[in-house]
């Protein structure tokens, strides 16, 4: 197995994709972005759905499009299992014959589809819901039977299209953990394609992140992490991310000036700061670190442990304190604050 080789161009209207994949076999990527992104018109491009107006899909060795040349594999050819976020199962047949279906087409006899049918709804601990229709199962009970039906075919390629976003959030971890179980056990290759972190970070071995049709970053959960490259990765991940540029220390973004550590950088920089990294007064911090100014709270949101502060001018910034700061500070929406960010905190990349 050679794993799947994509250089996808499709046009839709003023909407263009053009996306590079690459993935070995036994790898799952992720492909993260907002709705809009292409997301949908990559998967529909894979799977055959529509075709390539440029550009070549090779999987396992073996061309599926490639419009140059006037090569193009149908759908039911292409030996893809997908799971789709809304289940897509027939409502008529009962979980065993939703699994069964994908053999039958293919020409497996009824007793030995039903029977492989039912030992994939055993793994994947639905096997006593085996003769439910899908009115009469639970979310995650039928994404269950999805993910079954996706692999009874023994599929080349697994695509896995918002899995688990349709579900409720105790349902989401524990149909999670069973998905990075049988990803780690699928010897083909695996696209997520998915809008959430959290289930990129989890699930895949690599992220592309996509935006405006095009890919803008590749990495590992850690590099998105550490490394955003656009603001949309940012957002993503709590940093603060800006363009600027630098200069023996000095980085100039917009009409503000912050003071990095980085003396050697020069020229156009990516600059990023942890939200934990930036401390908030309610007077001027006494000594002398180098960034500090006031300004004012405009947001304060609330995630568990965490508060979660949308400061104003002279710099857009997020802010991380603990519920015990914000009480100790009384901090409120609209709130005068001073923040000081020490300059060993300031990140810079060059761009």
């Amino acid at each position: 197995m050679t794993g799947l080789k994509a250089d996808l161009g499709v046009w839709r209207g003023e909407f263009a994709i053009g996306v590079a994949l690459s993935i070995e076999p036994g790898q799952t990527v992720a492909l993260l972005g907002p709705n809009g992104a292409g997301k949908t018109t990559t998967l529909e491009a894979l799977t055959g759905l529509i075709p390539l107006d440029s550009g070549r899909i090779e999987l396992d060795g073996k061309t599926l499009d490639e419009p140059n040349r006037g090569l193009f594999v149908p759908p039911e050819q292409r030996h893809i299992g997908v799971v789709f976020q809304d289940h897509v199962l027939f409502p008529h047949l009962s979980a065993v014959d939703n699994v069964a279906f994908g053999l039958r087409s293919r020409g497996s006899g009824r007793q030995a589809a039903r029977r492989k049918a039912g030992e994939w709804l055993e793994r994947l601990g639905v096997g006593p819901l085996a003769d439910r229709k899908p009115a009469e199962i639970s979310g995650g009970e039928a994404q269950r039977v999805a993910l079954a039906r996706a692999l009874v075919t023994d599929p080349v390629l697994l695509l896995l299209d918002e899995p688990l976003s349709a579900l409720d959030a105790t349902t989401r971890v524990d149909l999670r953990r069973l998905l990075a179980d049988h990803l780690s056990e699928f010897s083909g290759p695996s696209l997520l394609i998915t809008h959430d972190p959290a289930e990129a970070f989890l699930l895949a071995d690599q992220i592309h992140v996509i935006e405006d049709g095009a890919i803008t970053q590749t990495g590992t959960a850690d590099d998105i992490r550490l490394s955003p490259s656009t603001k949309y990765a940012a957002d993503l991940v709590g940093l603060n991310l800006f363009e600027g540029s630098t200069s023996g220390g000095t980085v100039t973004i917009g009409g503000h000036q912050l003071h990095a550590a980085d003396t050697a950088t020069t020229g156009a920089v990516l600059v990023t700061v942890h939200p934990r990294a930036i401390s908030i007064h309610r007077s001027r911090p006494e000594g002398s670190p180098r960034n500090t100014w006031e300004t004012t709270v405009l947001r304060i949101e609330h995630y568990g442990d965490r508060v979660r502060l949308q400061l104003g001018v002279p710099l857009a910034l997020t802010a991380e304190i603990t519920p015990g700061s914000e009480q100790a500070l009384e901090i409120k929406e609209g709130t005068s604050v001073w923040i000081s960010i020490k300059a060993t905190e300031v990140d810079l990349q060059s761009q």
